[in-house]
């Protein structure tokens, strides 16, 4: 998981800290049977929160990352979440088409959120 992280990410999660995330009560991930990606949620009482979704860049655009989405969802919901939230960032076009086509809506903005100064949009969605 950490090297596709790594692969997708400017601000990989190493291996030690991916460990630690999925010990706590309420994270869980979701993988693919492939091993190019996966998605963590954690879910807390009637939200659900997508904490990061990775999907390799050979098995991009082949609907991976719409299915572990779907995947994520459906987690949460098992876990009683009623809304998922999450946070992508605004020059994201490819994860933002994605999200906005699973009835995400843009909840607000953390300006200049990220390393390489992009903002942040915080996204949510009813699940129930």
């Amino acid at each position: 998981m950490a090297g596709i992280h790594a692969e997708c990410f400017a601000e990989a999660w190493e291996s030690a800290f991916l460990f630690g995330l999925l010990q706590d009560p309420g994270v869980r991930a979701v993988m693919d049977d492939s091993g190019d990606g996966f998605a963590v949620v954690r879910t807390a009482a009637d939200e659900a929160e997508i904490l990061t979704l990775a999907v390799t860049l050979a098995a991009r655009r082949q609907g991976l990352a719409r299915a572990l989405l779907a995947a994520a969802t459906e987690a949460a919901r098992a876990d009683g979440a009623r809304r998922m939230f999450l946070e992508v960032a605004a020059a994201n076009w490819a994860a933002r088409s994605l999200y906005s086509s699973a009835d995400f809506v843009e909840i607000g903005r953390r300006p200049r959120y990220y390393a390489d100064g992009d903002d942040a949009l915080m996204l949510s969605r009813v699940l129930a």
